[in-house]
């Protein structure tokens, strides 16, 4: 019994920290890391990017250092924005747990929803749900003169949003057709890739001359029996090929077919689209990664942005709101402006331009600050309907449906001058300056989307077939592509800044009966439908994880996305000659008495190289006398050291029959790949003199 108690007495002094709730055994020395699991490895272990600790709390300490966003419990890091937004980012799906998540600490000028979602004061009992679960419209006050009560659930609707296109009442009653009466859109025309039957049918070009008329009136196959092929190579971009009946247009290899007649080359990460930005396809296997100011979701793999969290802001008839991307923070910026109009945003500035069609005019707001008054940048203009900020330069460029144009101004409004002219019916418009490109779309009877340099020189169609009435555009840069929504055929739709490799990735599902906005970040494409009343959200791939992200907005206008990745900060292009300048470049598009371009800065000259000084202190000017003797000096230095050289040169000459160019020569010619390292076999003085002077020209 004796010797049981001693034993009993040693484990509870050894254990004794455990037992008194340390939850260590002992206690790691200052070079060592102490693990959740209890053990001691060294310091230089943690944060190597393996986990030496079994529990791997090694490197979620390295997280907790590390990560700007949010620490999941496994580990992992992801963007803040991704937080609470009902997609699992971490593998755990720890961003997404009621503990985490819990109940929204509002801010004092915000509601609290059910929905978890903070919406500002003034939506309260204004008849739209913007909460989404209809909790900031409960406990009310009766309807008011002039607003409609909906049959069971006695909810107001306001006179103003009766029969405007989105159900305000869980029947809708308030836009049934006897009350309302939209008529149906007009049917689409042909679209380029497709023949038009003489009864104005319009059947695929690929089934005229297939020997089975589809064409009511049998039109498709008539004039089937000469040589398309003779004749503007059939419209093929590339091989046409001559049938007994009509003809085939073919691509060499490495190519595809489009649109029966288009031949580009194959890329076989953008078919198969399985990742979010940087991608690299060998053998088979697709290897994805994230540009600089992304961090890939380790549940996901989508390149989610770091920092702050994105804002989606949009223009109504209440004026300019914004919502993150999760949909749990929404408030107003700035009243209104007039009727809803196309949006720009300067994300550095933490301002908003917005577009008023009725008045002509460009306004500016804060992006934070809704107590700002609106600021006037530009008046007198015809109808701007798109906007789009060069942050790189500093211009304002927008399109007017009025004067049919593309226009410019700096972002004080200070100067304006037209780029684009004799547009049908321009809408949209976008820039890239990194690579130095304008874009636009024109939804006028030839519809297309059109490239040009952002002075406005060297047009080039991206999208001319299968596009009707394209009403906004929107780029993913990391990707390099260009989306555009199209309200006619009611589809998203994108394709490389080059106008290959083009896909359509949402189609219509309820929510695109009158798309209006749309933007584009992270892994997901953004728009606003007028008819639904909605701002909507879903995968960029291919428009699966649909959600909407705010319903009844009232007569949803403009839409664009406010975070700093859109808007990186870098050297742009200067021009059509695609360089990059060595001090900055710099626009001249205002000159009435020159063509519109941009330059580089010639860099400023040292003061002590003044050749046209204008002050009292004139350059020194030396006698004649002193100016000839130190001629005669330099002549006759120059001569004596020519023949030292030729001296050393001869000795060198004899001690070896082969020399190579010295290391600088060889290096400077080894720069053109195309252009091999000369060896001399013997040493020619003269030769090797006028090389030396043609490579340090």
């Amino acid at each position: 019994m004796r010797h049981l108690g001693n034993t009993i007495l040693f484990f509870m002094l050894q254990n004794l920290p455990y037992l008194l709730g340390s939850g260590h055994v002992r206690a790691c020395e200052k070079n060592q890391f102490s693990c959740q699991s209890e053990r001691c490895i060294p310091r230089i272990w943690v944060c190597d990017g393996d986990n030496d600790c079994e529990d791997g709390s090694d490197e979620v300490h390295c997280w907790e250092r590390k990560c700007s966003g949010f620490v999941c419990k496994d580990g992992g890091c992801v963007a803040q924005s991704a937080l609470c937004d009902g997609r699992a980012d971490c593998r755990d799906g720890s961003d997404e747990l009621e503990g985490t998540c819990g109940a929204m600490a509002c801010k004092r000028d915000e509601f609290v929803c059910g929905s978890r979602r903070c919406v500002s004061l003034g939506f309260r009992c204004d008849g739209a749900d913007d909460c989404g679960d209809g909790s900031d419209e409960a406990d009310c006050e009766n309807c008011t003169a002039g607003s409609f009560r909906c049959a069971g659930s006695g909810r107001c609707v306001p006179a103003a949003r009766l029969c405007d296109g989105a159900p305000h009442c869980p029947d809708g009653a308030d836009e049934r057709d006897e009350l309302c009466g939209r008529a149906p859109p007009a049917a689409p025309s042909c679209a380029a890739s497709e023949f038009r039957c003489g009864s104005g049918q319009c059947v695929p070009h690929s089934w005229r001359c297939d020997h089975s008329p589809d064409c009511a009136d049998g039109s498709d196959e008539r004039e089937c029996d000469q040589n398309e092929c003779l004749e503007n190579n059939g419209g093929c971009s590339h091989l046409c090929v001559d049938q007994p009946m009509g003809f085939l247009c073919d691509c060499p290899g490495g190519m595809r077919l489009v649109h029966d007649t288009e031949c580009e080359e194959i890329n076989e990460c953008l078919d198969a689209d399985v990742c979010s930005q940087l991608c690299d396809h060998v053998d088979g296997t697709f290897t994805c990664d994230c540009h600089a100011g992304y961090l890939k979701s380790p549940g996901t793999g989508e390149c989610r942005a770091t920092g702050e969290a994105a804002l989606v802001v949009f223009s109504g008839s209440g004026g300019v709101r914004r919502i993150d991307t999760s949909g749990l923070e929404y408030r107003e910026i700035s009243g209104g402006v007039g009727e809803p109009g196309p949006l720009a945003v300067h994300t550095a500035n933490r301002t908003v331009y917005v577009g008023n069609s009725e008045q002509g005019a460009i306004y500016r707001v804060s992006l934070d600050d809704h107590s700002l008054q609106p600021v006037l940048v530009l008046e007198g203009l015809g109808k701007p309907v798109g906007l789009a900020v060069d942050w790189i330069h500093g211009l304002l460029y927008w399109t007017d449906a009025k004067t049919r144009s593309v226009a410019v101004a700096p972002l004080d409004g200070s100067e304006r001058r037209v780029l684009i002219s004799r547009l049908c019916k321009p809408t949209s418009v976008a820039v890239e300056p990194l690579q130095g490109f304008l874009f636009w779309a024109d939804s006028g009877t030839s519809a297309r989307i059109e490239r040009a340099s952002m002075d406005g020189q060297g047009r080039k169609p991206l999208v001319t077939s299968s596009i009707h009435s394209p009403v906004a555009i929107s780029l993913d840069m990391p990707r390099a592509l260009l989306y555009w929504v199209d309200s006619a055929l009611r589809t998203i739709s994108r394709i490389g800044l080059d106008g290959q490799h083009r896909k359509t990735v949402v189609e219509s599902n309820g929510y695109l009966d009158r798309p209006f906005g749309l933007a584009v970040f992270e892994g997901r494409v953004f728009w606003s439908d007028e008819d639904t009343h909605s701002l909507c959200t879903a995968d960029k791939h291919n428009g699966s994880f649909f959600r909407v992200l705010l319903s009844d907005v009232a007569a949803a206008g403009g839409l664009a996305l406010a975070h700093r990745a859109l808007q990186p900060d870098g050297y742009g292009v200067c021009g059509r000659s695609g360089r990059l300048c060595p001090t900055r470049c710099v626009p001249r598009l205002f000159s009435s008495s020159a063509a519109p371009h941009f330059s580089c800065e010639p860099p400023a000259e040292s003061p002590g190289l003044d050749h046209n000084p204008s002050g009292p202190e004139q350059a020194l000017v030396l006698p004649d006398t002193t100016a000839a003797g130190l001629l005669s000096l330099i002549v006759m230095l120059s001569v004596i050291l020519t023949g030292l050289l030729l001296w050393w040169w001869r000795g060198e000459c004899r001690s070896s029959r082969s020399i190579v160019l010295q290391s600088d020569l060889s290096l400077k010619e080894s720069q053109d790949p195309l252009v091999p390292v000369r060896r001399f076999e013997t040493c020619p003085v003269k030769d090797a003199l006028i090389k030396v002077d043609i490579d340090s020209d």
